[in-house]
């Protein structure tokens, strides 16, 4: 039972990286802000059934701030998601949610109190030079034409930003989970989370619906919710159990994985490197779990 979080946070990782890499493969001819929308809603019905059999917790103020708090920027990040998602390579993008557990230092100490040791530092150093990597063929240009290449790539840059919000989302979503129960509020966030996506997905994707749906692309879509809902069950049983930063620096091991579907699947370029650049990262999240 002592590392049941371990293997729910690798379940987490491998239906997350599953999701993304069919969500790609369905933006290649359909809108982003649909095709976000309909993940969402093909997750909701696995999440459902599983909601008739939790108990309705008592639940508190923090609860409540946590969960107000956290849902606008979940929104933000989905969107800057689903985007870097479809204007760039897969291994590329998937990649710099490594930066997560960097951010994690500072919010989860903010906002939950933990802290980061020497060992968490050295980490930190594997993760950036990882992410460095990631473009070690521009370096015959010159030594920071690695950095200029994530710069050059919107979507590494929006993911970025992606990964920073996770890290607040994530510690925010450890307090609610404290406050309630991890099932109940996975469940009544993705459902709120998705009552509140709606409007603005339908509306920016308004030129697209009738297409969307007449041409059924909406069903290539079923199995990137499914692989959600159980990434979302599994995550939020994994960050009841153990501390946030353990959690996510393991789940993060879903780059890899998203690296490999990206040669895989899309015939993704440069893997090697990339690779190479994930297997850093990896090595920087076991140092962090260890350290934290």
């Amino acid at each position: 039972m002592a590392n049941l979080w371990i293997a729910l946070a690798f379940l987490s990782a491998f239906t997350l990286a599953t999701s993304d890499a069919l969500t790609k493969k369905a933006l290649a001819y359909s809108n982003e802000y649909l095709t976000a929308l309909f993940r969402l809603l093909f997750s909701l019905p696995f999440l459902l059934v599983l909601w008739i059999f939790i108990p309705a917790p008592k639940l508190n103020s923090d609860f409540y701030k946590a969960f107000a708090f956290a849902l606008p920027l979940e929104i933000i990040a989905l969107v800057w998601y689903i985007k870097a998602l479809r204007i760039s390579p897969l291994s590329l993008t998937l990649p710099f949610l490594a930066i997560t557990p960097v951010f994690l230092i500072f919010t989860s100490y903010i906002i939950v109190g933990e802290k980061v040791s020497l060992w968490g530092s050295i980490g930190i150093i594997f993760l950036a030079f990882g992410s460095y990597t990631m473009n070690i063929h521009e370096m015959r240009r010159g030594i920071i034409e690695p950095f200029k290449a994530i710069q050059k790539e919107k979507g590494s840059v929006l993911m970025m930003g992606v990964a920073l919000i996770y890290s607040i989302t994530a510690s925010l979503g450890k307090v609610a989970v404290e406050n309630s129960s991890p099932l109940f509020f996975g469940i009544t966030y993705y459902i709120v989370l998705t009552a509140f996506f709606a409007p603005f997905a339908l509306w920016m994707g308004r030129s697209d619906l009738k297409g969307f749906i007449s041409e059924k692309r909406f069903i290539d879509l079923l199995l990137p919710g499914f692989f959600s809902a159980i990434m979302v069950a599994s995550h939020m049983l994994a960050i009841s159990l153990a501390k946030v930063a353990y959690v996510i620096s393991v789940k993060r091991t879903s780059l890899i994985i998203g690296v490999i579907y990206g040669y895989l699947f899309f015939r993704e370029k440069n893997i090697k490197e990339r690779l190479l650049g994930a297997a850093l990262m990896f090595i920087g999240f076991v140092i962090i779990v260890t350290a934290v």
